[in-house]
C-alpha cells in the first residue's frame, strides 16, 4: 500500500498545486484589471502590479481551496476508476477505504491549515494590501482602519479619528476632529455620535449629536446638541477603503464585535461572519471526502468531465452557503444555523457516500 499511497499522493498534490495556484492567480489578475483605473497614473511599475496580484492571492487561495480539493479528488480517482486501477486493487485483496483513509486525514490537515491561513496569513496580507492602496490608489492614503477605529483626513485637511464605525448602520461613535494649522492646533471637536443623513435634494451630510467645540485660539468651549459637518467623506468612501470582516482574523473580528456590542449595536452580520470563520475551513474536509466517494461510486468519467462536475458542485455549494449567510445577515435565521447548516449537510452526504464505497 505504501507504493500506492506515494503514487496517488504525488498525483494529487501535483494537480492540486496547478489547480489551486492557477485559479487563485486568475482571480487575482481579474481583480487587478477591475481596479486598474483606481491607481494613480504613472505611479506603478510592472513589478508593483505583480506585487498587487501577489498580495491578493492568499485571500483567493483560502476561498478556493475547498473547490480545488474537490476537483483534484474527482480528477485523480475518477481517472483511477476509469482505467480500472481501483478494480485491480480490489482484485489483489486491497481495501479501497484503507486506500482513502490517508486522504481523509489529509482533509483534516487542510482544514486546520485553512483555519490558520484565514486567521494569520489572510489578515496580514490584507494589511499589506491596505498599505499598498494608501500609497498608490486615488484617495487611498486618507484612511486607516483597525478593529472599527478609523483615522482619516477631512476634505478641509482636518485629522479625524472615529472611535467606532459601523458600516451597516452608517453610524460613528466617539468622533474627534483636529484642525491643525502650521503645526499647531487651532480647533478640536469632540462628538458623541455622528449620523449620515440624506435629505431630499442633497447627496447627504454627517450630523453630529452632542458636540463639544474647543477653540484653542479664543480659549472657548461651545457645547452643541446638533450640527452638520460637510467636510467628512460619505460612508460610501469609507466602505471602499476599510477592511472587510472576511479579511480579519477571528481575534480582530471578535474584538470588533465586542466593541460594537458594548456601544449598544447588535450587528448580526458580524456574528454570522465570526461563525463562518470556523465553519468554512471544515468544507475542505467535507468536499475532499465527497470528491473521493463520488468519483468511486458515481462513474464520473474522464478527467475534464470530472473537473466540470467539481466546478458544478462547488458552485452549488457556494449558492447554498451564501444564501444561508444572507438569511443570517437578515436576521431570519440565527447566526449559528445560517453558517453551519450547509457544511453539516455536505458532511452528512459525504459520510454517507464514503460508507457506501464498495470494497
Amino acid at each position: 500500500m505504501r507504493i500506492l499511497y506515494r503514487y496517488y499522493f504525488n498525483e494529487f498534490f501535483k494537480i492540486l498545486s496547478i489547480v489551486s495556484l492557477g485559479i487563485a492567480l486568475i482571480f487575482s489578475l481579474i481583480d487587478l484589471l477591475d481596479k486598474v483605473d483606481n491607481f494613480m497614473p504613472g505611479k506603478l511599475s510592472a513589478a508593483d502590479f505583480a506585487y498587487y496580484a501577489f498580495l491578493n492571492m492568499p485571500k483567493y487561495l483560502y476561498y478556493l481551496l475547498p473547490m480545488s480539493l474537490l476537483i483534484c479528488s474527482l480528477f485523480v480517482f475518477s481517472q483511477a476508476s476509469r482505467f480500472k486501477e481501483l478494480a485491480v486493487i480490489k482484485a489483489s485483496g486491497g481495501r479501497l477505504k484503507r486506500l482513502f483513509y490517508p486522504f481523509v486525514i489529509l482533509g483534516v490537515f487542510f482544514s486546520i491549515i485553512a483555519f490558520a491561513f484565514g486567521e494569520f496569513i489572510v489578515p496580514d496580507f490584507s494589511d499589506r494590501m491596505l498599505d499598498f492602496k494608501k500609497k498608490y490608489m486615488k484617495g487611498g492614503e486618507k484612511v486607516s482602519f483597525k478593529e472599527g477605529t478609523l483615522w482619516l483626513r477631512g476634505t478641509d485637511g482636518a485629522l479625524v479619528r472615529i472611535e467606532l464605525y459601523t458600516p451597516g448602520q452608517k453610524v460613528a461613535k466617539g468622533v474627534s476632529i483636529f484642525l491643525i494649522d502650521k503645526a499647531s492646533m487651532k480647533k478640536r471637536i469632540e462628538v458623541e455620535e455622528a449620523l449620515w443623513v440624506r435629505e431630499k435634494g442633497s447627496a447627504g451630510v454627517w450630523k453630529f449629536k452632542k458636540a463639544a467645540v474647543y477653540d484653542i485660539d479664543k480659549g472657548t468651549i461651545d457645547n452643541v446638541q446638533e450640527m452638520e459637518y460637510p467636510y467628512l467623506e460619505s460612508p460610501d468612501f469609507f466602505g471602499k477603503k476599510i477592511k472587510n470582516p472576511e479579511e480579519m482574523g477571528i481575534g480582530e473580528l471578535y474584538r470588533y464585535a465586542q466593541r460594537l456590542q458594548a456601544a449598544g449595536f447588535n450587528d448580526a452580520k458580524l456574528i454570522v461572519d465570526l461563525n463562518s470563520k470556523v465553519s468554512y475551513p471544515l468544507m475542505n474536509l467535507f468536499l475532499l471526502i465527497f470528491g473521493i466517494s463520488f468519483s468511486v461510486m458515481g462513474r464520473v468519467g474522464g478527467g475534464l468531465f470530472a473537473a466540470g462536475i467539481g466546478i458544478f458542485i462547488s458552485f452549488l455549494y457556494w449558492l447554498l452557503y451564501t444564501f444561508m449567510l444572507s438569511m443570517g445577515y437578515a436576521g431570519i435565521l440565527p447566526p449559528a444555523v445560517s453558517t453551519w447548516i450547509v457544511p453539516l449537510l455536505f458532511c452528512a452526504v459525504s459520510v454517507y457516500f464514503f460508507r457506501k464505497i464498495p470494497e
